[in-house]
């Protein structure tokens, strides 16, 4: 049977109005020109809406609560293709020829991102061995891979980034975890993502792109990799908090709606020119990036007046070609001017009623302007500043949120409220900015996203002056891990280099450490290297083949001397290639570690269902208790000290041997957790709070074990951070180090309720009751991410 019979000649694509940006127009002809018979449909941001409140109603709160409009250009894709089928491809995506062949005799076609993105630091937390790309997906309508799908984004949609809540990581765990997967059809990347992304370039060099077996090609035109962004979607339903006062004295708060002003200026309303005021010299690079910032902006009536008293002829040579009517570019002799008479200057050749400090080192995003236009037109307010702004320290590797203040470069104003700067070379707009709150109806916004504030080095104030801002911050970002994640957002909407992030992916040694208060209690120092005692490390394994490679590349990444290391292994019930796997590594190991013990045992349980829901977990939780007791009797020969440790946890330190060594307890454990920096994983390990033994557990009872819901009763590590060493009354096993000769003198993992508790929980019960207790380093992390449902 042809495929155009079974997945519908249309194409679909998406864009928030009918106006394709140009520099993406030839790509989007390009699907029409090699398919002359197929039809064609651009939906837009109000079709798309429509579309689901006529079909979907039940996914309008979702849809609606997203936080970015990218989350909802992807999710909408999903119901597009369920309802009407066909073909939807990305806007930035290149037909190079007909796919009619490529889609022949399948359901449903999707293709792999290139192997290089598996690479990427986000995709190694999370443990993916392959990365399925959404731009490019062909469908028959009603397939039943999109009620899963739907059913999936419900339950990711608070997740915090959009590659897991919509993206490509979402679509590739949704297709892990489909309950038909032999009627979806994924192609190698060669066939649709034949080129690697400008972030994954900049970090890996270029790559060979094969064009021979392509049917298409992406162009990853994310906002960072373009010189002059595309015209941004604009959020919806987003509300701000705001304080108003007059002359000094609170006259208003509460919640700014964006949304109720742009109604009024789509009603009529009069949105005012506002004059953004750029005063720069020599900085070509950085104010090129402002200005691109001021390109994305979504207030319709700006201009920018570019105020330049340097030598070079750079940026004024880059503002000729890019012919932009709205940008004015004004060259002074460099006489020396102080930063204060150049603001005057800027203001006084302002031609709209508002003016905006923009400065040419700092970043701003496309809702800027609109977002306190709104709060100055909605309150009667003479001007707006951000309460909080985002700061950005590339060469530490830092982000953070700001305490709250009036942060001065923030500042949109009445043109005819501002006063006159001092002559001064820095600080001249604090006295402006105090002159407005003292005599005019000011008010604050907080959202700190609308302005990134950038440490470059060749700032006006020193590096001292944002050490001090850190060192007040609400929040920061400073662990390699969770500084690349939120930069990788920043990008989405800001133009942020490739080189940032793929410095940011390689690391540096100040983005290694946590930028929290020092501990109040010093962490154990790992064990000296005199101290060397053998070590088993044990692993049960089910349906592992997408972890083993990872799982193996972090073991022979210790810095344990492998003479010292044993490894045991046991295999069971799996229904991938994990044996096989297995044997084909097995000499290997035998070559590298002082010894090998594989176990192949069969328990017999496949669930149906998710492995989380309690009525499986008094099953599923005992034959793992078996499956880790079969492999101790099994593997335990001399060694002094055994390592659990579960195939799917992605990444430890090489020291992480000696560290937990040093803590000296016979018992102890380190923090499993989902990102560096991150929320805890393995929430088996964790301290009764106080007044634990007043409430009523048996609520919570089931099938003669403990399941509580979260934190009932209960205290976790990531809020423990900092503490050093503590005791703890329950252990997980994600990783777990046990002095030997307990589990000789009959320590095991319960594979039946022992006070209500089984497993991991139960060896820790059972050790107390030994008279042993069990530890934990909080600060010490393994990470384990939220992989795909099993």
């Amino acid at each position: 049977m042809r495929m155009h019979q079974m997945i519908p000649t249309l194409i679909h694509q998406t864009w928030k109005d009918a106006d394709v940006p140009t520099e993406w127009q030839q790509w989007a002809d390009s699907w029409r020109l090699h398919h002359p018979g197929w039809g064609y449909r651009l939906w837009t941001d109000a079709d798309n809406r429509a579309f689901l409140q006529e079909h979907y109603p039940w996914f309008l709160p979702v849809y609606d609560g997203y936080p970015e409009a990218i989350m909802r250009a992807d999710a909408i894709r999903y119901f597009l293709l369920d309802h009407f089928g066909g073909l939807y491809v990305d806007l930035d995506f290149e037909c190079l020829r007909p796919v009619d062949d490529l889609l022949g005799g399948h359901e449903l076609v999707l293709g792999c991102e290139p192997e290089a993105h598996t690479r990427l630091l986000l995709a190694r937390q999370r443990g993916f061995g392959r990365i399925v790309g959404n731009a490019f997906i062909a469908s028959r309508p009603g397939h039943p891979f999109w009620s899963h799908v739907h059913r999936q984004l419900v339950g990711a949609h608070k997740l915090p980034g959009t590659l897991d809540v919509t993206g490509p990581f979402f679509l590739t765990r949704a297709i892990d975890s489909a309950p038909n997967p032999a009627s979806l059809t994924v192609l190698d990347p060669e066939v649709l993502y034949p080129e690697v992304s400008p972030y994954a370039t900049e970090l890996f060099g270029p790559q060979k792109a094969d064009r021979e077996r392509a049917y298409a090609v992406h162009h990853w035109s994310g906002s960072w990799t373009r010189d002059i962004p595309g015209p941004q979607r604009t959020s919806a339903g987003r509300r701000f908090p705001f304080w108003a006062s007059q002359e000094l004295q609170p006259i208003a708060d509460g919640l700014l709606s964006l949304d109720a002003q742009r109604h009024r200026w789509a009603s009529g309303a009069p949105a005012p020119t506002v004059s953004c005021l750029m005063v720069t010299k020599d900085r070509s690079a950085t104010a090129r990036r402002a200005i691109r910032c001021f390109r994305a902006q979504t207030y319709p009536n700006l201009e920018l007046v570019v105020l330049e008293d340097g030598t070079s002829d750079t940026l004024e040579q880059y503002l000729r070609e890019l012919d932009d009517p709205r940008i004015r570019h004004h060259r002074l002799p460099p006489e020396g001017r102080t930063l204060g008479e150049l603001r005057n200057e800027a203001v006084d050749r302002a031609t709209g009623p508002y003016v905006c400090q923009w400065d040419d080192d700092d970043l701003y995003d496309p809702e800027r302007v609109e977002t306190q236009m709104a709060a100055i037109l909605a309150l009667g307010a003479d001007a707006c500043f951000l309460a909080r702004e985002r700061l950005w320290w590339p060469a530490r590797h830092k982000l953070a949120i700001s305490c709250a203040r009036l942060w001065e470069g923030s500042m949109v104003c009445a043109k005819d409220r501002v006063s006159r700067y001092p002559a001064q070379r820095r600080g001249e707009d604090t006295p402006v900015a105090e002159e407005l709150v003292r005599t005019c109806r000011v008010v604050s916004v907080d959202a700190p996203d609308l302005y990134t504030y950038v440490c470059h080095g060749g700032n006006t104030f020193d590096e001292s002056h944002f050490a001090e801002h850190f060192e007040v911050a609400t929040e920061i970002w400073a662990e390699p891990g969770a500084y690349t994640e939120r930069l990788l957002a920043m990008a989405t909407r800001l133009p942020i280099a490739p080189a940032d992030i793929a410095h940011a992916e390689t690391g540096h040694p100040a983005a290694q450490v946590s930028e929290r208060r020092p501990p109040t209690t010093v962490a154990p120092a790992p064990a000296p290297a005199s101290e060397r005692p053998p070590v088993l490390v044990l692993t049960p394994l089910k349906d592992a083949a997408a972890f083993l490679p990872g799982y193996l590349e972090n073991l022979h990444a210790l810095d344990y001397p492998r003479e010292s290391i044993s490894l045991g292994l046991l295999e069971g019930d799996s229904r991938d290639t994990t044996p096989e796997l297995l044997h084909e590594v097995l000499p290997g190991l035998r070559a590298g570690f002082r010894r090998v013990t594989l176990v192949h045992r069969d328990f017999g349980l496949q669930l149906a269902g998710p492995r989380w829901e309690p009525g499986v977990q008094r099953r599923r939780r005992a034959v793992l208790a078996k499956a880790r007791n079969q492999l101790l009797s099994r593997a335990l020969a001399d060694e002094e000290w055994v390592l659990w440790l579960d195939v799917d946890v992605t990444g430890y330190p090489a020291d992480l041997i000696q560290r937990l060594l040093g803590a000296r307890k016979d018992i102890v454990a380190p923090h499993c957790a989902t990102t560096p920096g991150g929320p805890t994983y393995d929430l088996n390990t964790f301290v009764l709070q106080p007044g634990a033994g007043t409430l009523n557990w048996t609520q919570w009872l089931r099938d003669g074990i403990l399941q509580p819901p979260r934190g009932f009763g209960r205290t976790y590590l990531d809020a423990l951070r900092g503490r050093g060493l503590v005791r703890v009354d329950s252990v997980g096993g994600t990783a777990l180090l046990v002095r030997a000769d307990l589990h000789r003198d009959g320590l095991t993992f319960p594979s039946f309720p022992y006070q209500h508790l089984i497993e991991t929980e139960g060896l820790a019960a059972m050790a107390r009751d030994m008279g042993t207790a069990c530890w934990a380093l909080p600060d010490l992390e393994v990470l384990h991410p939220h992989h795909a449902p099993a």
